[in-house]
């Protein structure tokens, strides 16, 4: 295996980092988390018109640029060093696969070629706060996640020809602006309890709808949405991740795939019905190795720049008349952070390499959730040395410090906790087993 990057690839890397050092500053970002739709619509188009970067990864019969998860990962890199707001991972990296995955053609022909070009901006809203399980990234994604035929999450029954939704996700990344809706949804009751994934389309032009003036916790409901859709922007560890919660109401909703009866009193095809299931999670879990790819890789570029400008500060800061970066303590603190940041940055690519070489091979390796964790835990080490080694100044609002330490806060709140996204790569990698006496589990080897 090369691991160097190719010419083109280095490219895409100089490209977003010059608009990004042009155009995001710490000054942008602030302004841009304020606004209705929580990210600057200026940087969005640029980033969508002149770099291309929403269909990166899509094939080029749907509009996009037809390149692998890789470049995807190295335009991610350069936006987490600048902690850039914008609905890039909502749109680009957890609905657009999903679609290609499981739309029917028309629904790709529709949808994909609008969100490759930017103009139009999608959210996967999945159940509670159950993102990173219904990813697999912490856990099995075959449990009752999205309702279980119980009272809660979101449920779908069919009405005529079509569908109907009702429940409530929250913590729904960009829920608040998008146009379209990917919404997960169990069907069938509690006797052929399923998991489905429906396309709500919300009316253009109501982004923002619901969003705080100060980019807080929204005040309302999404005027503009779709008859029965509420959703209201909530407040975030990360403002620079806006969230929001969505009540469904009787929503009407479009099945992503091809019609599956799940109606119970009438006889299907048990086989059948199993497979789309099987299919649906399936998806969710290859989409979710190589969303942790780019977030690691998004956590390594915001733990660099950290890094950097903690470097950068110790240098000019003086105590006892000398720089502080000269003691050897701090010199060795900040030894420690480099390394966990250039060993993070090697397994984010590695993840990145291995979602790109077989993306759909079933039982292939996957190692995104592995290298989320080690990355999540080099952003927050070195957030929180770069906050300490800032001293008084690294603990106010006013300095970008504290807005590196929110990111891996928030990052961790709905893709983690580090603890758990280990454990899940434990287990799929049989780490443990349970044969051992009273069935509690050992170590293997």
């Amino acid at each position: 295996m090369d691991a160097r990057f190719t010419a083109e690839q280095e490219e895409i890397r100089r490209t977003v980092r010059e608009l990004l050092l042009k155009r995001c500053g710490p000054e942008e970002v602030r302004a841009a988390v304020r606004t209705g739709e929580g990210h600057d619509g200026g940087l969005w188009a640029a980033l969508s018109e002149q770099l291309g970067l929403p269909g990166l990864a899509l094939p080029e019969a749907y509009g996009g640029v037809g390149c692998s998860a890789t470049e995807l990962v190295l335009a991610s890199e350069e936006l987490g060093r600048a902690l850039a707001p914008s609905p890039l991972l909502s749109t680009s990296v957890l609905v657009a696969p999903l679609i290609l995955a499981l739309g029917t053609e028309r629904q790709r022909a529709e949808l994909l070629p609008r969100l490759a070009s930017g103009g139009l901006t999608a959210a996967l809203a999945v159940p509670g706060a159950a993102l990173a399980t219904a990813l697999a990234l912490t856990g099995d994604n075959g449990s009752a996640w999205a309702g279980g035929g119980r009272a809660g999450g979101v449920q779908a029954r069919r009405v005529g020809d079509g569908w109907r939704l009702y429940g409530e996700a929250g913590q729904v990344l960009d829920g608040h602006s998008a146009g379209l809706l990917l919404v997960a949804a169990h069907a069938g009751g509690y006797a052929r309890s399923r998991t489905l994934l429906f396309l709500v389309r919300a009316v253009t032009g109501e982004t923002g709808a619901g969003a705080g003036a100060g980019g807080g916790a929204g005040g309302g409901a999404g005027a503009g949405a779709g008859a029965g859709l509420i959703r209201v922007r909530q407040t975030s560890i990360d403002e620079t991740r806006p969230v929001a919660r969505l009540e469904l109401r009787d929503v009407e909703g479009e099945l992503l795939g091809d019609e599956v009866d799940v109606d119970v009193d009438v006889d299907v095809d048990v086989s059948a019905d199993a497979g789309a299931r099987a299919g649906v999670l399936s998806a969710l879990a290859q989409v979710g190795d190589a969303a942790a790819a780019v977030l690691a890789a998004e956590a390594v570029g915001a733990a660099d720049r950290a890094l950097e400008r903690t470097v950068a500060y110790v240098r000019q800061r003086e105590q006892f008349g000398r720089p502080i970066g000269s003691f050897q303590a701090v010199k060795h603190r900040l030894a420690d952070v480099y390394v966990r940041v250039r060993a993070a940055r090697s397994a984010a690519y590695y993840a990145a390499w291995a979602a790109a070489a077989e993306p759909c091979a079933e039982g292939g390796e996957r190692v995104g959730g592995l290298a989320l964790a080690q990355a999540l835990e080099a952003l927050r080490v070195a957030a929180g040395e770069g906050i300490q080694l800032h001293g008084g100044i690294g603990f106010t609002w006013e300095h970008e410090a504290q807005l590196y330490f929110k990111r891996a806060a928030g990052d961790e709140s709905l893709f983690g906790p580090v603890h758990r996204l280990r454990g899940r790569a434990a287990d799929e990698a049989g780490v443990f087993t349970v044969d051992g006496p009273g069935g509690q589990r050992e170590v293997r080897g």
